[in-house]
């Protein structure tokens, strides 16, 4: 799929060098950072705030494939001669980018051990969350998926302290990480306010207790 979005990217698009082949970049709430169909020349680091990847189809529809927070890198398919974006990268708040050029990681690699092993643990780790979640969409309930995709978002699980208060995030998108409609998520939500496994009133806070729904037989 080759299908791309209007892009409307920050003004002051990687205005900043930090290196040689190495920039970054502010982005506002919903800029594109780069969009599906686009050329895949560069690696990516969120230095701060969240990314959402989505793809869509030629009939026009969107599905959001992750939701990357800082510290994750995205477009290393680039790094293994992947030629255009298969996905669109979104800002959903603010953020800060760091862009690697392709040539400049791909020298970086073996001169910097450190930064070869933090994108080999992420790649890693990218791959055993994706094999979780095809296991999440074939097995779990569409109740058991949105509390996983709650609790993934707030960091449940992730080394360091959970951020329990998830940027604006709406149920559209919520329905679209899971592969639901907008009022089934609604329904769940509710539910889950009822319960008191998250509060849910212009911010999403998210309680360690939702666990107990993706645990639950």
């Amino acid at each position: 799929m080759t299908r791309k979005k209007k892009a409307r990217v920050h003004a002051g698009e990687f205005p900043t060098k930090v290196s040689e082949g190495t920039t970054v970049a502010a982005f506002d709430e919903n800029d594109i950072v780069f969009a599906q169909g686009d050329a895949a020349n560069a690696l990516f680091n969120i230095q701060k705030g969240k990314v959402k990847l989505s793809v869509t189809s030629n009939a026009g529809k969107e599905a959001v494939i992750a939701v990357l927070g800082a510290g994750d890198f995205f477009g290393e398919g680039c790094l293994v001669g992947q030629s255009l974006h298969m996905s669109t990268a979104t800002a959903m708040t603010e953020c800060s980018i760091m862009r690697l050029e392709r040539a400049a990681a791909v020298e970086r690699l073996p001169k910097d051990p450190a930064f070869s092993k933090l994108l080999l643990s992420y790649v890693l780790s990218r791959s055993i969350r994706i094999e979780a979640d095809l296991v999440d969409q074939l097995f779990n309930s569409s109740e058991k998926r949105l509390a996983r995709a709650l609790l993934l978002l707030a960091n449940f699980g992730k080394e360091g302290k959970p951020e329990t208060v998830i940027p604006k995030i709406s149920q559209e998108v919520l329905a679209e990480m899971i592969g639901t409609t907008r009022s089934r998520v609604s329904f769940f939500m509710n539910k889950f306010r009822r319960l008191g496994f998250i509060e849910y009133n212009g911010t999403l806070e998210v309680h360690s207790s939702l666990i107990n729904v993706v645990l639950h037989d």
